[in-house]
């Protein structure tokens, strides 16, 4: 901290500048204060300060120093008021820029959570600590200088010295200089006692950056007729320069990707950039090796990045040196100067949903910042969301359908296998019926390989004593333990909880207690047993927790090493193998009875992606479909590819039903240790929600509190309130009425989830 900026700091708030015009920071204080606060900017910050910097301000009574961003500079009459002084400036430059900072106070007014959380957010942790960089002296030559360099004579060295580094298009440190320059230091120490050179502290780069890895190059596509007309309306779109959201209905492997890759060519040779959001991070290398194969350079965000490299790809972006940044959800706030196109691949996935504060919605959050901006976002999948189509539908959306497979491949054949008429024919044992294994068994005789989801983890879903009925849960979630057999544990998958796996019954010792329902971890065990000739691998959370673990196991799909890939829905979409001609679902129906009103359309769009694994090359391809529900809507739409059939059976009892995408939707949960204290504090905020909803309006309503379908989680009983309504903005309104002020019990919390994707 500089002398100036202690003695500042020390100071009384009362003994700030006596002129009346002064420079105020209003600043966002991350101190659990949902407000923003005006301070004096000092005279020896005045030029350095700008909106997006973090400042330490004194805060309170005591005056404790906090950290905070400042958002917002003005010159105000401060005659009437007195205000304490900014203490000390953080960062040397602006980290978020005027257009951020107004989408995160949108964010927070949106998704009803404090500014300050949304600030931090946005802004990774990495690039605030400054990940892989470290304080240093930074050189540079001043333009007065500079402009006499060719007069000033110096000794050979120094004026050698001089040159390189007025040549510089950045500042450098001394032994940056001293190797450019082919000189020890002593030259430019002399340098700097002559006043020829600017000295500051400021950050450089630790250690060499992880080099991105060469992919060859390759040319563009010719687009067939779909995607020909799918390009044209991003290109009208982009040479409009105004915003426009695009709908790109394309079937599984209708070339969506080219089209993209295509238009943010354009967006480059506007002299912008873009940004793609892919939704799972196994989707992330091979979306990201297509575009480096085009683009060269390409910067990736997502959550398996190193703070340090995550740091370099913010620097990079933020400097406009990349044009095409691809991420998963987060990579929605890439700090891109000269924005030209988003686009969001898979835009129905539910993991573009945040599960903690602020809950955004990355979809939500594009649509802002496109419009704000000024440029044309693309929304993708071959299942969009229902919210999607119907504002598609509506006209606020541009619809652009590509129902055709490239080169004219057909979609594969999709078949069902009835698991009631199984179950009673052939009392089959295990998780492959008969024809899933007599399909699989051909298709590999053939050449081929195999893709089997089952959207479950572990061994067994649950342990169950057959003689006194007790089944093994978790003591903190009331939830039936997961077994998993590698470590011989049951397991929570909320709490993570575990306990060695029984061998006994825990309530009445009976020594036959039985394992039941099946994990990908079982299917696993099954496949080895009945095809040992064929190499399988899983992906699920269990087995992709190292380091790059996702690239290593599709590499090895890609390179026929492994010939049956089985796993949960991170193998369902987004990938492209060629030589897979067989998909099996091995139980369709794991979602589809949840008391989720969304249950069905999860279940179609599940089957339909999977579906959409087979059948991209020459081989052609097969879908088998084990269910004990063939009749049901969901899953008949989806052995037919028939997204329409499916949105016109759903869309009318949503309507009916006031549900999205007929209504706003915020969820309220309240939990805590104590059952009754918890029930008793929802009771209380269901009731202000009502009375700030007051007159209630016509298809207007709060439900609950009531029991949520986990009742308890992590030793805390679980309560929730849903409010209904066709006015958005009223909604959150009376939301945000009803919790001001509101102080619940010791230990007892709550939260809120504005367009809630997670109900259970």
């Amino acid at each position: 901290m500089s002398h100036q900026q202690r003695q500042l700091f020390d100071a009384e708030p009362w003994e700030a500048d006596d002129r009346a015009q002064q420079l105020i920071a209003s600043v966002v204080v991350l101190a659990g204060l949902d407000r923003v606060l005006d301070y004096v900017v000092p005279d020896g910050l005045r030029e350095m300060l700008a909106t997006g910097c973090r400042v330490r301000v004194p805060l309170g009574r005591g005056n404790r120093p906090v950290t905070g961003y400042c958002v917002d500079l003005k010159t105000q009459d401060t005659t009437s008021r007195k205000l304490k002084p900014v203490a000390e400036l953080l960062d040397q430059r602006s980290l978020l820029s005027p257009a951020m900072l107004r989408l995160t106070r949108w964010m927070a007014d949106y998704y009803l959570c404090p500014w300050s959380q949304v600030l931090e957010t946005v802004l990774p942790g990495g690039v605030r600590a400054g990940a892989g960089t470290r304080q240093a002296t930074l050189l540079s030559v001043d333009p007065e200088s500079a402009a006499r360099l060719s007069d000033t004579k110096l000794p050979e060295k120094q004026a050698a010295a001089l040159r390189v580094l007025a040549g510089s298009e950045r500042p450098l440190t001394p032994a940056e200089l001293a190797r450019a320059a082919g000189c020890t230091e002593g030259p430019i120490q002399g340098l700097r006692r002559k006043g020829l050179v600017r000295a500051e502290r400021g950050r450089v780069q630790v250690g060499p950056r992880r080099e991105e890895p060469r992919v060859p190059r390759q040319p563009h596509l010719t687009l067939n007729p779909d995607q020909e007309k799918a390009y044209q309306a991003i290109l009208a779109a982009l040479e409009s320069r105004r915003h426009r959201t695009i709908l790109v209905h394309g079937v599984t492997g209708s070339g969506k990707t080219e089209v993209y890759i295509q238009a943010i060519q354009r967006v480059i040779e506007f002299r912008r950039q873009a940004i793609v959001l892919v939704p799972e991070i196994s989707l992330t290398p091979q979306t990201v090796d297509r575009f480096r194969s085009r683009f060269g350079r390409v910067a990736v965000l997502h959550s398996h990045l190193s703070d340090a490299e995550r740091h370099w790809h913010w620097q990079q972006i933020a400097g406009g040196e990349v044009s095409v940044v691809v991420g998963a959800r987060s990579a929605i706030f890439a700090p891109t100067p000269h924005l030209g196109l988003i686009v969001l691949d898979e835009e129905h996935e539910s993991s573009f949903k945040q599960d903690s504060a602020p809950r955004y919605h990355a979809r939500q959050v594009a649509i802002r910042r496109a419009e704000a901006e000024g440029v044309p976002l693309v929304l993708g999948s071959a299942t969009p969301s229902l919210e999607s189509w119907n504002r598609a539908k509506q006209g606020e959306y541009e619809l652009v359908e590509m129902p055709r497979r490239v080169f004219g491949r057909p979609m594969p054949a999709v078949g069902t296998i009835d698991l009631r008429s199984e179950e009673l024919r052939f009392h089959t044992r295990g998780a492959i019926s008969r024809q899933m294994h007599v399909a699989v068994r051909s298709a590999l005789d053939d050449g081929g390989q195999v893709i089997l989801l089952l959207n479950r983890r572990g061994f067994s879903t649950h342990i169950q004593c057959p003689a006194c009925g007790h089944v093994v849960r978790c003591p903190e979630c009331d939830i039936a333990l997961t077994h998993h057999r590698t470590r011989e544990i049951a397991l929570c998958h909320y709490c993570d909880h575990e306990v060695p796996a029984p061998e006994k019954c825990p309530e009445c010792d009976f020594a036959g207690i039985h394992y039941r329902g099946r994990g990908t971890q079982k299917l696993e065990d099954e496949v080895r047993r009945r095809f040992p000739d064929a190499p399988c691998l899983r992906m699920d959370t269990d087995t992709m927790q190292g380091r790059g673990a996702h690239e290593k196991a599709l590499a090895r799909f890609r390179s026929g090493e492994v010939k049956i890939l089985l796993g949960t829905q991170m193998i369902a979409k987004g990938l492209d193998f060629p030589n897979v001609t067989l998909v099996g679902v091995i139980n369709a129906d794991t979602a589809l009875h949840f008391p989720d009103f969304r249950a069905a359309e999860r279940t179609f769009h599940l089957v339909t992606q999977v579906a959409g694994r087979t059948g991209r090359g020459e081989k052609g391809g097969r879908v088998l479909v084990q269910t004990f529900n063939p009749d049901h809507a969901a899953i008949r739409a989806a052995v037919r590819h028939d997204y329409a059939a499916f949105a016109r059976g759903e869309l009318p009892i949503r309507k009916l039903l006031h549900y999205p995408p007929f209504a706003t939707m915020v969820r309220l949960v309240v939990r805590g240790p104590d059952e009754k204290k918890t029930q008793s504090f929802a009771a209380e905020l269901a009731d202000r929600l009502r009375e700030a909803l007051s007159p209630p309006q016509p298809d207007t309503r709060v439900l609950g509190p009531a029991p949520a379908p986990f009742a308890r989680l992590r030793g805390r009983y679980r309560f929730q309130i849903h409010a209904h309504g066709p006015d958005g903005a009223r909604l959150r309104a009376a939301v945000r009425e009803a919790t001001t002020g509101l102080r619940p019990p010791e230990e007892v919390q709550w939260i809120v989830d504005v367009d809630p994707l997670d109900m259970l």
